[in-house]
């Protein structure tokens, strides 16, 4: 592994052997090898040029939709704050969002500058940064929906500016590279007045709270919705609901959310979904393939 004195050096904040598992809702896992918080783009930017290219680099967002496995994580997380946390209007129905700024914090000043389209991240606990790698959705829409472009920094130092059609957008995945980071993007939605607008948000997170375990930790949606099916009745058919592994359970409220219960281990998360995975293909031969992304060492 290379050593700490090998890293460029930095403005922001650089931590060595991070613990993680504050950092995500699971509240499960082991360490960042180096935690790197930098102080702006140029400061990202600088620290990535200098780095050696063998040494892997991961963004990290609220950590929603994220197992850390027990082991750490080898290499660099990048974990952006304030300075990247920024929303502002461009124009009539344009906003440009910096990598760090939450779906509630989108979806607020859209509202306030009279923007509809963009009520959707109100419901998806995560950063602009993991919504566009992600092409993250929920309630029937996607980021691909309002996607503009986006600032990409590359493992190089090097910032590039993606329009959409270069993202190679499916469900729950884009084709951007390992080891980039999401500084900005722009998001285009449509007039709307500022009523309407809250009263959909209302109305979308009253539907979520009704039916997800929000005062759990849990990681959000587990599996990917399969072509024509749901993946939690697939799980619920399989017997599933309510099934504890270790520390780990899947939620009776939510079939498609794993909860920690405790004191579980990222293993007996994971190892839970994997069951979960096995017992959904023998019952309907349906293979559920994981949206909760798994990093680290066992």
């Amino acid at each position: 592994m290379t050593t700490l004195t090998a890293l460029p050096p930095v403005r922001g904040k650089l931590t060595p052997n991070a613990p993680l598992a504050p950092l995500v809702w699971f509240k499960s896992g082991g360490t960042a090898q180096w935690l790197f918080e930098p102080k702006d783009v140029a400061d990202l930017q600088a620290f990535l040029a200098g780095l050696a290219p063998e040494i892997p680099v991961m963004a990290l967002g609220l950590g929603s939709n994220l197992i850390v496995r027990d082991g750490g994580v080898p290499g660099v997380v990048v974990r952006l704050g304030k300075a990247f946390a920024k929303v502002e209007r461009v124009d009539e129905v344009t906003l440009n969002c910096g990598g760090g700024a939450s779906g509630i914090l989108v979806s607020s000043t859209a509202r306030d500058n009279g923007i509809a389209g963009l009520e959707f991240l109100r419901s998806i606990p995560g950063t602009v940064g993991g919504f566009v790698r992600m092409n993250g959705g929920a309630y029937g829409r996607e980021v691909k929906d309002i996607l503009i472009d986006c600032d990409v920094v590359l493992h190089t130092g090097e910032m590039v500016t993606l329009p959409l059609g270069e993202l190679g957008y499916t469900y729950r995945h884009s084709d951007l590279v390992d080891g980039c980071v999401v500084v900005a993007a722009r998001f285009r939605g449509c007039p709307g007045e500022p009523a309407a607008i809250q009263a959909e948000m209302d109305r979308i997170s009253a539907a979520r709270e009704a039916s997800q375990p929000l005062r759990s930790k849990t990681g959000g949606s587990t599996f990917k919705n399969p072509d024509g099916a749901k993946a939690w009745e697939l799980v619920d058919k399989a017997g599933c609901r309510g099934l504890t592994l270790g520390g780990a359970q899947v939620s009776e409220k939510h079939t498609n959310f794993l909860i920690n219960t405790g004191e579980a281990t990222s293993a007996d998360i994971e190892a839970l979904g994997e069951e979960v995975r096995r017992r959904v293909k023998e019952q309907s031969g349906v293979e559920l393939h994981w949206e909760i992304q798994r990093v680290g060492r066992p």
